[in-house]
């Protein structure tokens, strides 16, 4: 049933409305997020560290990356405290400026020729900036969705959300394919870099605009009228639910976390510095591997009304298990068609899970602390997985690839573990979504 609330333009907020209004948002605020890391692969250490060698560069260069990993959970703790106090909306709206300014001023940013050392200052305030914005965007993306849809359909509607991610992959990879592709590797290196950046403020302008038009959500409201506001949203989640706060945490880490930085950011490294592959069919297989998984996560949104979450991500840890080490197998055959292939294998069950979070995660936590908790449960675990890539870098000189495939291993073997505890209903069972009152 239909929600009859109005926004200011006195028009039905319907769930598919909220869903892509927070979906479009959502594109903008991951394709920052996401350009930065594969700038970050291909030449920010040579822009901003370049006392270094060439690794030892990479290696810095992937730690500021890592900055933005160590932010998110601040970024989740703040903005989930405030989203819960005062509103989804209003957090979105904010995060959202905050994302898109921070990106912006990278693109302006001088380089280590230009200011020395405080070039690479400037450039980490930035990226921790996107962090903490990032950090609180998702979880709100999120419940708008989620609390204005269906009980049946709320898998469906969050995975509507999650397409954001890829479509804000597929955006930032083909803005700088066609940079990398028609601009010499010099020119790339003087100024085409900086286009990417610096076109992120039409995505903002645009991304503020739908956004203002979304009302609050239904489980807001009614934890508003009924006086159930937490007065330390952190405090009662960590008090109330630290178990599900660790198992949320985990669930993320091993399922989309350590995969995701591993098959798009370190691999992108790998590909072309290691195995000197060409550069632009490289970036042109993301595009066209993420663009077909933006179809699948949809799907597999819809199939998890059906069948049920936890099915879902079991069988896509299960995947991720079994193409661990051949992923790296794949990829050292040193053709591009293979290195497309090695995406597919690791990507797939990635985005598969990633589709049906949204949904899984709500249902985990009271409505008055739900955008703390998923907040925080999450963006905890992208400390870890921001540290992929550099750990990724450091090890592969003298062990290969091997510790990476283990890495994974363990990560998914630990999600694995947190989503079998949270669905043997000893956990996160007290409350339901209010949607079910309201939708």
């Amino acid at each position: 049933m239909v929600n009859r609330h109005q926004d200011t333009d006195d028009t039905p907020v319907t769930p598919g409305r909220v869903a892509t209004a927070s979906m479009v948002g959502t594109v903008m605020e991951w394709y920052d997020f996401f350009l930065y890391g594969f700038v970050a692969a291909l030449v920010f250490g040579q822009l901003f560290f370049p006392k270094y060698s060439a690794v030892a560069g990479t290696l810095a260069s992937f730690a500021t990356l890592a900055v933005g990993f160590v932010a998110r959970p601040l970024g989740g703790v703040i903005f989930g405290h405030f989203g819960d106090r005062i509103g989804r909306k209003t957090m979105l709206i904010t995060t959202l400026t905050l994302m898109g300014g921070s990106t912006f001023a990278i693109g302006l940013l001088p380089t280590y020729e230009s200011i020395g050392l405080w070039a690479a200052v400037l450039l980490t305030v930035c990226r921790f900036l996107q962090g903490v914005a990032l950090g609180g965007e998702w979880g709100g993306a999120v419940l708008m969705a989620v609390e204005y849809a269906p009980p049946r359909r709320r898998g469906f509607f969050g995975s509507v959300v999650q397409t954001g991610a890829t479509v804000g992959l597929a955006l930032a990879t083909v803005v700088l394919f066609i940079a990398s592709y028609y601009l010499s590797k010099e020119d790339f290196l003087a100024w085409g870099w900086r286009v990417p950046f610096l076109l992120s403020i039409v995505m903002l302008i645009s991304g503020l605009y739908i956004r203002m038009k979304v009302t609050e959500t239904p489980a807001f409201r009614s934890v508003q009228e009924a006086g159930k506001i937490a007065k330390y949203p952190i405090v009662e989640v960590l008090r109330d639910h630290p178990k599900v706060v660790i198992c949320t945490a985990l669930v993320y880490l091993g399922a989309i976390t350590v995969p995701f930085y591993t098959v798009w950011v370190f691999l992108t490294y790998y590909a072309t510095s290691v195995l000197k592959l060409d550069r632009s069919m490289v970036l042109l297989g993301v595009v066209v591997v993420t663009l077909f998984l933006t179809l699948v996560i949809l799907f597999a949104g819809s199939l998890s009304d059906r069948i049920g979450k936890k099915t879902i991500l079991v069988v896509g840890c299960l995947v991720t298990v079994a193409v661990a080490f051949p992923f790296f197998t794949v990829l050292d055959l040193r053709e591009i068609k293979w290195v497309w292939v090695a995406m597919l294998m690791m990507a797939t069950p990635l985005w598969v899970m990633w589709a049906v979070l949204p949904a899984y995660f709500t249902e985990q936590f009271p409505e008055q602390l739900r955008y703390t908790g998923i907040s925080l449960g999450s963006q905890a675990a992208t400390i870890v997985g921001g540290l992929v890539p550099l750990f990724a870098t450091a090890v592969l000189p003298q062990y290969g690839t091997w510790p990476i495939s283990v890495l994974v291993l363990v990560c998914v073997a630990l999600s694995l573990g947190a989503i079998l505890a949270l669905n043997r209903g000893e956990l996160a069972r007290s409350t339901r979504l209010s949607g079910a009152r309201t939708a």
